[in-house]
């Protein structure tokens, strides 16, 4: 069966969806978006998701059902998100157990979860079945507040921060706050992933690791995620 990645954080705006879209693709993972606003993996894939009559997720779910994931160029493989999983999301234990069976079903060795800020009933589903967590953070304090609520609430869970728009020379305070957040704990640090301006100006769809090689601003950034691919692919074994 497949390891099942989630990636989650309680604040938006830490490079979640860019971490399940790059990770996606460098795992060549089955990407499932839980998420339930119009700015994440599926908008990102190039979706429209409000042109479909059906929710994929939840019609699987009702029918019993493996979806079939969407396939693009240089693309992860993708079950889209839809706006109404906020108001119509499953109840926890039948997300984990339709996640369960399709990381069964599908022809692939790792299935990536992204979720929305928070903590909804589905989401808690995802993340019970984790073989992983993901916890992206930037070093600011606000998100680092963020995290250590995250971390407090799931020390029983296999959970790895990643440190995302970090400069060449971090804040200081915050790589502190960091440490003592994870300090006594099992929580591990993966490969921190560099501020790159240019990534809120870049409107193309493919992911950044599947072109070679990416434009120079984004060579770091993609170079990272590899990186990350491998942190987690060791951690899991």
């Amino acid at each position: 069966m497949a390891k099942i990645l989630v990636v989650h954080s309680r604040k938006g705006g830490v490079m979640k969806t860019t971490t399940a879209y790059e990770l996606g693709y460098v795992l060549d993972a089955v990407v499932v978006d839980l998420e339930h606003d119009l700015t994440g993996v599926t908008v990102l894939w190039g979706d429209r998701p409000l042109d479909r009559a059906g929710v994929p997720i939840l019609d699987a779910i009702a029918s019993g059902r493996t979806p079939r994931p969407l396939k693009g160029y240089r693309k992860p493989r993708l079950v889209p998100g839809h706006p109404s999983l906020g108001t119509e999301g499953p109840g926890r234990e039948r997300m984990s157990e339709a996640l369960l069976k399709w990381a069964a079903e599908w022809d692939t060795d790792w299935v990536v979860i992204d979720t929305h800020p928070g903590a909804a009933e589905h989401t808690h589903g995802a993340l019970a079945v984790a073989d992983v967590v993901l916890a992206p953070t930037t070093l600011d304090l606000p998100d680092l507040r963020g995290l250590e609520q995250l971390v407090d609430e799931m020390l029983d869970y296999p959970v790895v921060v990643l440190p995302t728009k970090v400069r060449p020379v971090p804040p200081a305070v915050g790589l502190k706050r960091l440490e003592q957040i994870t300090a006594d704990t099992q929580v591990q640090v993966a490969p921190p992933i560099p501020f790159v301006s240019s990534m809120g100006q870049r409107t193309k769809r493919i992911a950044v690791t599947s072109e070679n090689p990416p434009a120079k601003p984004l060579r770091l950034l993609a170079e990272r995620y590899k990186m990350v691919g491998e942190f987690v692919k060791e951690y899991v074994k």
